[in-house]
């Protein structure tokens, strides 16, 4: 509850100073106006970077007196966010830094500064939980062929049910599905009947 305070005074003091930079005619997104001949990766890298310092002034907003560094990648259009302690801009189970994802993809269309979703990971927790995910993934599929019955995951996203259920497609002798609906929307891993 602490923390949904913090973060709304958080956007809500960012909101405002969008406000006074329009006023000012000063927003990120009107500056550093790239040629008309730009190539799509120029286009891509400088609508990349205004994210990337969108992004940046709300964690800092966020994380009052924390440090931010933010790492662009321009191929897998990834925005890496590094520092202190920047718990409360991951938030539970990586909710808050979706939320973050989200706002930065709306400002993203609305403007239209990249092509495509931008990607958020903050103190490498996404890519940690990726492989997390993989793993446990891997060994419950095992389970399942080992013992012949099915079993059911931990709740999950979009994102990472997606993850295990093309993961999981290479492996023989199971099948997935996503059952339940949200928030307890979770895959569970069938074995597949044998054939006599």
């Amino acid at each position: 509850m602490i923390e949904e305070k913090c973060i709304k005074d958080a956007l809500d003091l960012y909101v405002e100073s969008l406000e006074e930079e329009q006023k000012s005619n000063k927003l990120i997104e009107n500056s550093n106006k790239t040629g008309i001949n730009a190539g799509m990766d120029e286009e891509a890298a400088t609508g990349l970077e205004k994210l990337r310092k969108i992004l940046k002034k709300i964690i800092e907003l966020i994380c009052v007196g924390e440090s931010v560094k933010i790492n662009t990648d321009i191929k897998e259009l990834k925005l890496s966010v590094y520092g202190g302690d920047l718990g409360i801009a991951i938030g539970k189970d990586g909710k808050n830094m979706q939320a973050l994802e989200y706002i930065i993809n709306l400002i993203c269309k609305r403007k239209n500064l990249v092509n495509g979703n931008v990607v958020i990971d903050i103190k490498d927790y996404r890519q940690n939980r990726i492989k997390k995910i993989k793993k446990e993934a891997r060994e419950m599929a095992n389970k399942v062929v080992k013992e012949g019955k099915e079993i059911a995951l931990q709740p999950m996203c979009s994102f990472e049910r997606k993850i295990v259920h093309n993961i999981l497609s290479e492996f023989e002798g199971i099948n997935t599905k996503s059952k339940y609906e949200e928030p307890n929307r979770r895959i569970v891993i069938y074995p597949l009947k044998k054939s006599k």
